[in-house]
């Protein structure tokens, strides 16, 4: 890895895997891993074969069933008919093409951005693409990870590069200690509410500073996976020895000396003390609490204990969009979040859906039940993490107390697989969007950790987790 003073962690990745400089901040760059998922992947395979073309480095290509694929206990890839179509063309592809596809029951399956990390597919310092925004999550771990449009996936299928722009580097420095159970995805939903949900447009990135450094490597790379809400493809964490710890014995990850090398490698992946960055911010991570949203774009980040805002408070140029999403979420001005009463709850997606996040809402669901009228759902982001939550009892944690243990899949984030959020119910989620629309036609979505999820479908509406009796 490059050693040159006044280097940014981003620019030494972006270096690492810049083939030829085509002028004008354009470079063709290499990519070392390519993750495929069914919602498009099998249209990405079939225009190469349409074109005779074969799939350029089918080592590096990873295809598994996510988006479309039903959540349903023992479910099949056929539960869902349009998902089974889907995973039909996807595995049809892959097996053509000679790409690993980790199938529905295979032991591996899961959402693209937990299923990939956890297996050591993604390492620190590879680049790696996907037909999905939120492929920035991989950061986390620092990967170079940034989602992709279909006719690039099939470059990429082709020719095992891409060309792109070099964006701009920010920093956002977090110092201070997180107070007891506040979480990575408040800080992630509070730095959206303070900076705006437009504020990355044209950056990479990278999140610094002692409360960062604090963060356990799920925690971190849930906070990458919102980086994309802030308006940027890339988010990034410099790899640590906590990150090298938890790398080390992946499946897919280098054995041995070629770990031990890699690891000496991946020690090297940080920002020089002189680095230069475009923009850079500041968050007093002392100062946030529980964190919840209350319309319909992630940048409407309040604390628990706030009242969602009155537009006439407002200049002329937000009022507008903040009148809109009051009249969506069906809200009037200026009332407290905490009590507004709820229909479903969902613990899941590529922001929250890891052993960890699934720890911390079995924590606020043990011995409490689900509040009349709630429909609550757990969905594991892998079947790795099934396993492991189910080794360790959660499942009997939240069917006991009255949560539905689904299977792992994208489910109620997307409603890309007939599970939706009907029209004017209100959830709590741990996905990452909450836009109109985004869990169902007219489904009104707040955005919380798990923590706060659990704790709503306990209380039957949005509650601090911290004051549950």
């Amino acid at each position: 890895m490059s050693d040159v003073a006044g280097l940014t962690l981003f620019d030494k990745l972006w270096n690492e895997h810049v083939i030829f400089d085509l002028g004008g901040g354009w470079a063709l760059l290499h990519i070392d891993r390519h993750v495929m998922h069914d919602l498009v992947g099998g249209g990405s395979f079939a225009d190469l074969a349409a074109r005779g073309v074969k799939v350029h480095d089918p080592q590096f290509t990873f295809a598994t069933p996510d988006h479309a694929v039903s959540s349903l206990p023992g479910r099949v890839a056929t539960t869902f008919p349009l998902g089974g179509r889907l995973h039909a063309a996807l595995r049809g592809g892959a097996q053509a093409a000679g790409v690993q596809f980790f199938d529905v029951g295979s032991g591996s399956q899961g959402i693209v951005h937990v299923m990939a990390p956890e297996l050591g597919i993604v390492l620190p310092g590879v680049s790696v693409v996907c037909t999905d925004s939120h492929t920035c999550t991989n950061g986390g771990i620092g990967a170079l990870g940034f989602g992709i449009g279909t006719t690039e996936s099939v470059h990429v299928l082709a020719t095992q590069t891409l060309r792109q722009q070099k964006p701009q580097r920010m920093r956002i420095l977090c110092d201070g200690v997180l107070p007891q159970g506040t979480t990575a995805k408040d800080l992630a939903l509070h730095i959206i509410g303070r900076l705006g949900a437009a504020a990355g447009v044209g950056y990479a990135i990278e999140y610094a500073g002692s409360a960062v450094e604090a963060l356990d490597v799920e925690a971190r790379l849930t906070l990458c996976n919102l980086s994309v809400e802030l308006g940027a493809r890339f988010g990034l964490i410099a790899p640590d020895e906590r990150t090298i710890a938890w790398v080390r014995g992946k499946p897919w990850a280098p054995k041995g000396a070629a770990f031990e090398e890699a690891a000496a490698c991946w020690r090297t992946l940080v920002s020089d003390a002189d680095a230069q960055f475009e923009r850079e911010e500041r968050i007093d991570a002392s100062s946030v609490g529980p964190t919840i949203t209350w319309g319909t774009s992630p940048q409407h980040a309040i604390a628990i204990d706030a009242r969602v805002p009155d537009p006439s408070a407002l200049d002329d140029a937000a009022r507008p969009a903040v009148h809109a999403a009051l009249e969506y979420m069906g809200f009037l001005p200026g009332v407290p979040i905490a009590g507004t009463p709820i229909d479903w709850v969902f613990i899941g997606s590529c922001s929250n859906s890891r052993l960890s996040d699934l720890q911390a809402a079995a924590d606020v669901a043990r011995g409490r039940h689900v509040a009349p009228g709630v429909r609550a759902w757990v969905v594991p982001g892998s079947e790795s993490v099934q396993r492991a939550a189910e080794a360790e009892g959660l499942h009997e944690v939240f069917l006991s107390a009255g949560f539905e243990w689904r299977s792992p899949g994208c489910s109620l984030c997307v409603a890309a697989n007939g599970e939706q959020v009907g029209p004017g119910e209100r959830c709590v989620s741990t996905s990452n969007r909450n836009f109109v629309g985004r869990q169902g036609p007219g489904a009104r979505t707040h955005l919380a950790s798990p923590a706060m999820a659990a704790a709503a479908a306990i209380a039957g509406s949005i509650t601090d987790f911290r004051h549950l009796p």
